[in-house]
């Protein structure tokens, strides 16, 4: 089972290998990592989408929990958080195309960021599921490259993970 864990950490070098390093010697595997700055400088948040049991998601919150830079740590329970993912897409669509790529685009609400006479260029910010989806739909008109963030989350409702309690 999917587990989404959200750290809070102190916004210093090495910090990001410390935590990786101990998925590592652990043998916990990380399917999705994501960091990037709160509104307060001296603060990050990790998103981590790891796979594993109770036991397992236990044994890394304890974990993560003994790391000096480590302020909070929260697992999301199941449909109480939001989360999505990025995906940029070149595709390789001839003239004839187009205009089915753009239809595509439109219902899914992906955007086009560019277009040459061979290829077009697409984002889109959904689901894990959606994005899945999405790539099926396009698939067949010849993925030339793609890349993907890591999920990003946070906890539904009036809830703050706060640095500070």
């Amino acid at each position: 089972m999917k587990h989404t864990i959200s750290v809070l950490v102190e916004n210093h070098s090495g910090v990001l290998s410390r935590i990786s390093g101990l998925f590592s010697r652990r043998g916990f595997n990380i399917e999705s990592l994501a960091v990037g700055p709160t509104h307060d400088p001296s603060v990050s948040r990790i998103t981590i989408v790891a796979d594993g049991d109770e036991h397992t998601v236990e044994q890394i919150e304890k974990q993560l929990n003994k790391l000096i830079e480590v302020i909070k740590v929260k697992t999301f329970a199941k449909d109480e958080f939001l989360a999505r993912e990025a995906m940029i897409v070149k595709l390789s669509v001839s003239a004839a195309k187009r205009s089915e790529v753009m239809t595509i685009a439109e219902i899914t609400g992906a955007k086009v960021m560019d277009m040459t006479l061979s290829t077009m260029t697409l984002e889109l910010c959904d689901t894990y599921a959606n994005l899945c989806r999405f790539e099926e739909v396009i698939e067949p008109y010849g993925i030339v490259e793609m890349v993907r963030t890591g999920t990003i989350a946070i906890e539904k409702g009036s809830e703050v993970l706060n640095p500070k309690k």
